[in-house]
């Protein structure tokens, strides 16, 4: 390994040793939960059927457009164009969908754009008053907007970056941040192949609630006769961190031959506003054509809802102009919020 890919990996390995002291300091000396204590809870929704269907463990394996949200860097081993689009009808009747390009520019890198969007229906505006509603509607949403940079720095080592814009609404109000992801893979020749795979994710600004809401109009002093009524001022609206999280995985081929392919992958994940959990999967793959996938996520996690994930994928021959196309689809048991439903279609060309 060269004395650059050896730098690298030393900046990085700080960089993730730095931001696990704050999160851990939140935890320290008390059991309290954690959860809820940050904005942007969007950032964690999974993305992706084959990556769902391995019970999200995928930060080492991350092969498909869909690294630009999983591990940036693995952007940078792709050699065609490829185009994603995800579907998630999740929980609470909202829907998820993610839309991610990448393309590969030889030795220049790689550079790729994502969108993501949690949406819902139009709801009643209801009050004490009137609850059967006032005749408005209301709506809630959130957007992430990424742009990634990744390269090779070694024929085994890999670096990306990922600038983010995020935006969070309802009603009248909105909070916007910039975010920053990095992550690395690493190619070993031990058992197998194994890959190593690390992220550093949503490092980034604080989010703060601000709109017409906030406005209010007060007098400020009743007691001087002719004083208005009308002065204009602002709720002070606290901030909220985003949810910082490390994320460090490993994969390896168990099997792999001209007709079948058998991957394993286990994650282990240090979140800002959850306890320590990991992930495990598996996929089954037969001639690049069918795919068959498995997992468990959030093992350890005290409290979590469901974990089992099953999925399975089909990809096309080579169309017109060498176009191949794959179909994904994964269900994911989310306890008492019911089961979640994923599917994905990838265009590479």
């Amino acid at each position: 390994m060269s004395a650059r890919v050896i730098r690298y990996s030393a900046i990085l390995v700080a960089a993730l040793l730095a931001g696990i002291e704050p999160a851990t300091a939140q935890s320290t000396g008390s059991n309290v939960s954690k959860v809820g204590t940050s904005a942007a809870a969007y950032l964690q929704i999974p993305i992706g059927a084959p990556a769902i269907a391995m019970g999200g463990a995928f930060v080492s394996v991350a092969d498909d457009a869909t690294s630009l949200y999983w591990n940036a860097a693995g952007s940078a081993l792709l050699n065609r164009n490829e185009l994603v689009a995800v579907h998630t009808n999740w929980i609470a009747d909202t829907r998820f969908d993610y839309g991610a390009f990448v393309l590969p520019l030889g030795d220049a890198g790689s550079f790729g754009f994502s969108v993501t969007s949690l949406s819902m229906d139009d709801m009643k505006v209801r009050t004490v008053d009137q609850p059967e509603g006032t005749g408005e509607y209301f709506s809630a949403g959130d957007l992430a907007v990424g742009v990634t940079y990744a390269r090779k720095l070694s024929d085994r080592f890999a670096i990306g970056f990922t600038g983010k814009y995020l935006r969070q609404s309802i009603w009248h109000e909105s909070a916007e941040a910039f975010a920053l992801d990095v992550g690395t893979t690493f190619r070993t020749d031990m058992l197998g192949g194994l890959v190593i795979g690390a992220t550093f994710s949503n490092f980034g600004t604080k989010m703060t609630m601000s709109g017409i809401d906030a406005r209010q109009f007060v007098r400020i002093d009743p007691t001087k006769t002719g004083s208005t009524d009308q002065v204009p001022t602002a709720i002070e609206m606290q901030s909220w961190d985003l949810p910082l999280q490390i994320q460090f995985g490993v994969s390896t081929k168990v099997i792999k031959s001209d007709d079948y392919q058998w991957i394993v992958a286990l994650d282990a994940i240090h979140a800002s506003d959850n306890d320590e959990s990991m992930n495990i999967g598996t996929e089954f793959g037969y001639r690049e054509i069918l795919f068959l996938r498995g997992g468990f996520q959030s093992l350890f996690l005290n409290e979590a809802e469901g974990g089992l994930s099953l999925g399975v994928g089909l990809a096309s021959g080579s169309l017109m102009n060498e176009i191949n196309l794959m179909f994904d689809y994964a269900y994911r048991d989310m306890g008492r919020l019911e089961s979640v439903h994923t599917f994905s279609l990838g265009i590479m060309f």
